[in-house]
């Protein structure tokens, strides 16, 4: 099967994140199995979604991961000129919903699965699909502890997000988390005897705020990215009833996106500490009831692998490029590297093209994934 016919069979599925992945990674499994490969799926609590991991070629050497989510942003509210979940072929761009992210990459790598199988492979290849990327790398977490689980910890990854088949060495790290705040209803004549929940929640929207602005006047900075620091931002509140109710309940959403030089979780406890040492305890002098509650929605791990890492030289060496770059947007790329698996990000299409009506991958990317993968397996075969 051609990439091309690939893709056009992976984007028949509609993958979007609130549905189940289910029906294309029973196909996949389906497909590998004709050619003798075993999967693994990891399920998730529902059951309704599933990772897929595969090994082909010897499973007792360390091998090389490559790496893509099977799920796709909705097209609800989007103008397309053909239908998402169809290909869709003019000009030598190829249209449809995770054409470019990042179905195509799968495509190409499913595609060359006979040449895997084929070659006296000297180190496997690793098949990693996830499911939820797009909702925070929620499937990630899972998939990547069954990988480290494997007979031998793989030496290296490749996430085929599209980068334009160039090396991304590092990015940024994303951490969404909601805080529901519990206070005392009450009438709001007698507002000094109930415990406020949005005000309370205010102050600490405030307090983030506060860090957010520190990390932009002090850093840490590295120019590599834009912004060139680790940006705090909240994006929903929810809290009230009416104006003469004080309100009882009051939820917010924020997020940090950290440089790889910034510890997330430092931060988060710097607004935890300031949440339970500073504002908690008047609500509670008044209801010890009430109170603040800090939940993880998603997280996406900062990384950043060494320009003189070997899967750094493998890629440029693939690639034919001079140099490495690193993005601001998130990738499972973090998840796989802080498991001890050196990884880079490196596939075809553009991030621009991706999450918008008419999304597309041009051919010529393709043809450069085909080449690049190509020459991995050649790299990774015995010398007759």
């Amino acid at each position: 099967m051609t990439s091309r016919e690939m893709l056009e069979r992976l984007i028949a599925f509609d993958t979007t994140s609130c549905y189940s992945n289910l029906e294309l990674i029973d196909w996949v499994r389906d497909y590998l199995d004709g050619y003798g490969i075993t999967s693994a799926l990891i399920h998730d609590v529902t059951k309704n979604k599933a990772n897929l991991h595969a090994v082909i070629g010897p499973a007792e050497e360390p091998g090389i991961v490559l790496s893509g989510h099977t799920d796709v942003v909705p097209v609800e509210g989007q103008e397309w000129n053909s239908d998402p979940f169809k290909l869709h072929v003019h000009d030598g761009l190829w249209y449809g919903r995770g054409t470019s992210d990042m179905k195509g990459f799968i495509a190409v790598a499913l595609s060359l699965v006979p040449s895997f199988v084929e070659r006296p492979l000297s180190a496997p290849i690793h098949l990693a699909l996830s499911y939820d990327e797009e909702l925070g790398c929620l499937g990630a977490h899972s998939l990547v502890e069954h990988v480290v689980d494997s007979a031998v910890m793989p030496k290296m990854c490749i996430v085929g997000e599209p980068t334009g088949m160039k090396p991304i060495t590092g990015h940024k790290g994303i951490c969404d988390y909601e805080c529901t705040v519990h206070g005392k209803e009450m009438h709001s004549s007698l507002a000094p005897y109930a415990v406020n929940a949005v005000e309370a929640a205010a102050e600490l929207i405030t307090f983030v705020r506060s860090i957010a602005r520190r990390m932009e006047t002090e850093g840490s900075f590295n120019t590599a990215y834009d912004p060139p620091f680790t940006t705090l931002q909240t994006g929903v509140v929810k809290g009230g009833t009416a104006i003469n109710i004080v309100p009882n309940h009051c939820n917010f959403c924020f997020e940090i996106r950290n440089i790889p030089e910034v510890n997330a979780q430092d931060v988060i406890e710097e607004i935890r500490q300031y949440a339970f040492k500073q504002i908690e305890p008047r609500m509670k002098d008044i209801d010890p009831k009430s109170g603040i509650k800090f939940e993880i929605a998603a997280e996406a791990p900062a990384f950043s692998t060494p320009d003189n890492d070997p899967v750094v030289d493998l890629v440029l060496s693939l690639t034919g490029a001079n140099e490495t770059s690193q993005v601001s947007f998130a990738t499972e790329a973090g998840v796989f590297n802080r498991a001890g698996m050196p990884t880079v990000v490196c596939g075809p299409g553009h991030i621009a093209q991706a999450h918008k009506p008419d999304e597309f991958v041009a051919e010529d990317q393709i043809v450069k994934c085909e080449h690049f993968l190509t020459q991995l397996v050649d790299r990774t075969c015995r010398v007759a």
